[in-house]
């Protein structure tokens, strides 16, 4: 029986000793990542770099960054710089987390880490080899909430895990965001919304026996919406993803002694109920002060205490899982029949 919730062990952000970032490509996600850090960390963001100079200039005077780069190789040879956020689209992150891990610095990079699973497996060697953090920026591995669940899975809370359920749909038409309709820039729904639902049901179940996909392509060849289903051992995981229309973005986890319910958006900060199967007992756990998508900061501060404490592999996002998610993903493309161009 379910009778209390665990305590998050998810420290403030404010605890982690600061680093000094560098931000490469000023896009959507780095002018919140840019915003959020001084707002909710003692993490300096003190350069940032684009192909377009008077972008970057622009980008630094918006949040008062104390130096701008007109490359990319300049904000990672940047001496000033302790680790880089790379925030360029899906398609050329493995390139840019390699062009960081060879100047030396540490690497935040935008979920997905790369297009493939070869691809993070090639981050992943160099980063080992070259002693420094490599950590994929999927945020809500590090939100308090998510602690709280990783204990209750670890704690057999729940029981025998029966289902899971995980969703993830917005309406973003080519004229809102023509990267994501890109096969040039990776684009589709699975590696930029589905990724949440296939990181949660990995989370919760491990790497999958069986994968079972289906799905509809948009006009340029990337997928416009996704269903897919993951057999691990009894359990199975029934994930969907769409950039066609606007839909629950929910999460459950279904086991023997207890339910699991997310509301949306899942992967953000949000009350996570445990109801028991024994009396029906209903329990919410708090989400933290940290509210939205601001909650990105906890992932940069957990790099931070990686650095200060001399660990070079993230517990809570190991690459290897970083690596089987993209597994995941790719079995996934094959099934839909999504190549992207130089893969």
């Amino acid at each position: 029986m379910i009778t209390s919730l665990p305590t998050t062990r998810v420290p403030d952000p404010r605890d982690a000793p600061p680093l000094r970032w560098g931000i490469i490509a000023p896009g959507t996600i780095a002018h919140t990542f840019a915003s959020t850090l001084p707002k909710h960390s003692r993490q300096q963001v003190v350069a940032v770099g684009s192909r377009d100079a008077e972008r970057a200039a622009g980008f630094a005077a918006d949040y008062g960054i104390a130096r701008h780069h007109g490359s990319y190789q300049e904000l990672v040879d940047d001496p000033e710089v302790d680790a880089v956020y790379v925030a360029s689209p899906h398609s050329h992150h493995h390139d840019h987390a390699l062009m960081a891990i060879r100047a030396g610095k540490h690497v935040l990079v935008e979920k997905p880490l790369t297009r493939n699973a070869a691809e993070a497996r090639d981050v992943a060697d160099v980063a080992r080899e070259a002693g420094v953090v490599a950590l994929e920026a999927m945020w809500t591995r590090f939100l308090p909430g998510t602690d709280v669940l990783r204990q209750l899975l670890s704690d057999g809370a729940l029981g025998d895990i029966l289902s899971v359920r995980a969703d993830h749909g917005q309406d973003i038409g080519p004229e809102s965001a023509d990267r994501l309709h890109n096969p040039h820039l990776a684009g589709g729904a699975l590696l930029d919304l589905g990724t949440y639902p296939v990181s949660f049901a990995q989370l919760v179940l491990g790497q999958p026996d069986e994968i079972s996909a289906t799905g509809r392509l948009t006009d340029t060849g990337v997928d416009a919406a996704v269903r897919a289903v993951l057999r691990c051992g009894g359990a199975e995981a029934v994930l969907t993803t769409t950039l066609a229309e606007q839909t629950e973005n929910t999460a459950s986890i279904v086991g023997t002694l207890g339910r699991v319910d997310l509301p949306g958006e899942f992967f953000t900060p949000v009350p996570i109920t445990v109801t028991s199967a024994q009396d029906g007992e209903v329990l919410t756990a708090d989400p933290g002060p940290i509210q939205g998508h601001e909650g990105l900061v906890y992932q940069a501060a957990h790099l931070a205490q990686l650095v200060a404490d001399g660990i070079s592999e993230s517990p809570l996002m190991p690459l290897e899982d970083t690596i089987g998610i993209l597994a995941t993903c790719d079995e996934i493309r094959r099934q839909l029949g999504v190549v992207y161009p130089g893969e």
